[in-house]
C-alpha cells in the first residue's frame, strides 16, 4: 500500500510524522506523494482540510485518516499515544471505508468563459468585503426568496458541525445526502423577506444564488478564500463525488458530536 503523511508543521506533529513514516516504510509500505492509497493527517481539522484539498483529484482512489495533536479534531480518530497501535493497524489490517457526501460549488461569470468548480468537505461561505450581499435564491429552478445580509453559508452534513453550527444551523448525520443553507445576519423589512431558518436540500435539489448587485464577493471553500468579481451565479448542490475515510475502529458520528461539544474533559471534575 502507498501512503502519504500531511503534518500541521509544529514540532510535535513533525515528530509523529517522522515516526510513522519510518515504521510504515519498515513494514514495506511505500511513501508516495503523488498517488497514495492512504493519506494520514497529523494535526487538527485544518490540517485534514489541507490534506483533503491536496488530493481532491484522487477521491475515488485515496482514503483519509487523522491523528490529532492539539484539541480534539472532528475528523481525527487517533490520539498521539495511539500512534503505535495505528501503525500496526495500517501495516497489518485492511481498512474499512466510510464515505461522506461533499458539496459542489460552481461559480459562473457574467463575462462568459470557463466556470470554476470546487468541492468542499465542510462548507462554502459567500460574503463581501463591501456592505451586504443581495441574492435571488433559486431552488430547483424556482425563485424562493431574495436574500440581503452578511452572507450565506452552505454546508455538508459533516461540515454542519463547523461554522454552520455557530450560525444556528442544525447538525445533520452524514448518511443523509444533503446540503444546508444557513443565513448570516439577514435583513428583513418591507422589501426583503427571507425564510429566517436553515434550509436542508436533498441531493436532487440544486440551489442557485444570483447576485442582484454587481460587486466583488469573498467565496471561501472550506478555509480557502478567493475574491470574485463579475459573478453571474453560484450553484450549490450535493456532489457526485464522496470523501472516503479509512476506519480501523468504529467511531460513530454522534460520538464525535458528543466528544466535540458536550463531553467534559476528565480533568474538569
Amino acid at each position: 500500500m502507498k501512503f502519504k503523511i500531511v503534518s500541521k508543521g509544529d514540532d510535535r506533529s513533525n515528530r509523529i510524522k517522522a515516526t510513522m513514516k519510518q515504521y510504515l516504510t519498515e513494514f514495506d509500505l511505500k511513501y508516495d506523494k503523488e498517488e497514495p492509497d492512504l493519506v494520514i493527517s497529523v494535526g487538527g481539522d485544518g490540517t485534514f482540510l489541507e490534506a483533503f484539498h491536496r488530493y481532491v483529484h484522487r477521491l475515488k482512489s485515496t482514503a483519509f485518516i487523522g491523528v490529532h495533536t492539539g484539541h480534539l479534531g472532528f475528523y481525527a480518530d487517533w490520539t498521539p499515544d495511539e500512534v503505535e497501535k495505528l501503525i500496526i493497524e495500517i501495516a497489518k489490517t485492511p481498512f474499512q471505508v466510510v464515505e461522506y457526501p461533499l458539496l459542489e460549488v460552481t461559480i459562473r461569470s457574467d463575462t462568459g468563459g470557463k466556470e470554476d468548480r470546487f468541492l468542499a468537505l465542510n462548507e462554502a461561505m459567500i460574503k463581501t468585503a463591501d456592505g451586504s450581499v443581495v441574492f435571488d435564491v433559486e431552488i430547483k429552478g424556482e425563485h424562493f426568496e431574495t436574500f440581503r445580509g452578511d452572507g450565506i453559508c452552505v454546508s455538508t452534513p459533516s461540515g454542519s458541525t463547523a461554522y454552520n453550527k455557530a450560525l444556528g444551523g442544525g447538525i445533520i448525520h452524514p448518511s443523509l445526502e444533503a446540503i444546508q443553507l444557513t443565513e448570516m445576519a439577514s435583513i428583513n423589512n418591507r422589501v426583503f423577506r427571507t425564510i429566517g431558518s436553515p434550509l436542508i436540500l436533498p441531493k436532487h435539489h440544486t440551489c442557485l444564488l444570483k447576485p442582484m448587485v454587481n460587486r466583488s464577493f469573498l467565496i471561501a471553500i472550506d478555509h480557502f478564500t478567493t475574491n470574485y468579481t463579475n459573478v453571474k451565479s453560484i450553484q450549490c448542490r450535493v456532489a457526485d463525488e464522496r470523501v472516503r475515510f479509512a476506519r480501523f475502529k468504529p467511531f460513530p458520528f454522534w460520538n464525535r458530536v458528543r466528544d466535540s461539544f458536550v463531553r467534559e474533559d476528565d480533568n474538569s471534575m
